[in-house]
């Protein structure tokens, strides 16, 4: 995935050596992050503009080159390399390569990108034009989107060569075959960005009554200020706004439960958004929409509520009597989502291998007030069906757990007939 960079993974333990002050804050150091990505384009030359939502598109093999971007040197970079472009004629190769500098805003998570092989993460890498210039004469802007396997998502707003006002095509000009704009000598797409938003999760799992935070942030350019920032809920169809900032007003609107961090916002770009006590109704998939005058980046999160049962088994303790028939109750309560599964084990002193018995009974799954749910599995034992002295558990698995809950009864041999 990342390419001349991190091929040191392997020297981790070597180069690292012993440091001098655990302490003290790693220095910066300036490297060449390099990424394989995929270029979204037009499918057909000189078709209609038909936005995301319709159209034809190609994919095309494409590189990132992201210049000169900070990172902490703990020690391990001084085998790091400068991408240097490979030496092929640009205009006759499909493969696009654009080089990304960032002199105003800095790269979020550019130490997760630089370690991401290390790691072990997968990095999804897209560049799309996010707009075109009239007259045919190509992109002006590009959108790169990265999101890594850990859940951080991550999207740039490219300024391309044609933002500048230069005329887009010049007669000795170097255009890509695919793109049209004009490549440096080194055969590549400049681009500098204008625009960064990113967040920390693409899922979220929490419990009721909890509070979470929903992380987005972003840097902007001197040159594109902030113009609104909104937080939305989609849910079973039907959207909602939270939060809204517009800039230029002493305030924001905010529904009850929420709170974004109004002066980090502004000094910061921290619009990461706090809900608290969570519910059930809370669950959907949260925007985070940050806009100026001329972009617009979003994020979503989708959050999950997932509440663990409570179980338990009743009688706790049954003395084993013959002719008799005796109903043991498996109580399951609070949990959500309504998926739950739901076993009876047997397993006596004499033979240490667990049975699973079939002979249950469930009752109707029943909805508590919090949105939580409920039911009751029943087993009945008699002297016909059991041994004793055993124990009969009650196992229940959900989501919300790690590993399945058991919950036992002990059946006591009563004096031999």
């Amino acid at each position: 995935m990342i390419q001349e960079l991190l091929f040191f993974c392997s020297l981790l333990g070597l180069n690292a050596g012993p440091t001098k002050n655990p302490t003290a804050t790693p220095p910066l150091q300036t490297v060449d992050i390099v990424l394989d990505c995929t270029y979204v384009g037009e499918g057909r030359r000189g078709a209609p503009d038909l936005g995301a939502f319709g159209g034809s598109f190609s994919k095309d093999p494409a590189t990132l080159v992201l210049r000169r971007v900070s990172v902490r040197d703990d020690g391990i970079l001084e085998d790091a390399t400068v991408y240097k472009v490979p030496q092929e004629k640009a205009e006759s190769s499909s493969h696009i390569v654009f080089e990304v500098s960032a002199p105003l805003v800095s790269i979020p998570h550019a130490q997760s990108l630089l370690r991401a092989d290390c790691n072990k993460e997968e990095v999804n890498c897209e560049i799309s034009p996010y707009n075109f210039q009239q007259h045919g004469k190509g992109p002006c802007w590009f959108m790169g989107t990265l999101r890594l396997s850990s859940g951080i998502s991550i999207a740039l707003v490219l300024r391309g060569p044609h933002c500048s006002g230069e005329q887009a095509e010049k007669p000795d000009a170097i255009l890509h075959p695919k793109l049209r704009i004009p490549l440096t000598k080194r055969g590549t797409v400049l681009t500098t960005v204008e625009f960064q938003s990113s967040s920390r999760n693409t899922s979220l799992q929490t419990h009721l009554g909890s509070l979470v935070t929903l992380d987005c942030r972003f840097a902007l350019a001197p040159s594109s200020p902030l113009s609104s920032l909104e937080w939305r809920r989609q849910r079973r169809g039907s959207g909602r706004s939270l939060f809204r900032y517009q800039a230029g007003s002493t305030g924001a609107t905010v529904e009850p439960k929420v709170h974004v961090d109004l002066p980090q916002l502004l000094e910061s770009g921290d619009a990461s958004l706090n809900l608290q006590g969570v519910s059930v109704g809370d669950e959907g998939a949260y925007i985070c929409l940050v806009s100026t005058s001329q972009h617009q980046i979003q994020h979503i999160i989708q959050l999950q509520v997932a509440e663990p049962p409570q179980v338990r088994v009743i009688p706790g303790q049954v003395s084993f009597e013959r002719d008799v028939t005796t109903t043991l109750t498996c109580n399951i309560d609070g949990y959500y989502p309504l998926d739950v599964s739901v076993s009876w084990i047997q397993k006596t002193a004499e033979d240490e291998a667990e049975i699973t018995l079939s002979s249950t009974r469930f009752s109707s799954h029943l909805q508590n007030h919090d949105g939580t749910y409920s039911i009751s599995s029943y087993l009945s034992i008699s002297s016909a069906t059991v041994q004793a002295p055993g124990t009969y558990s009650c196992r229940v698995s959900h989501v919300a757990l790690e590993e399945p809950i058991s919950v036992s009864v002990y059946l006591k041999a009563t004096a031999k007939v």
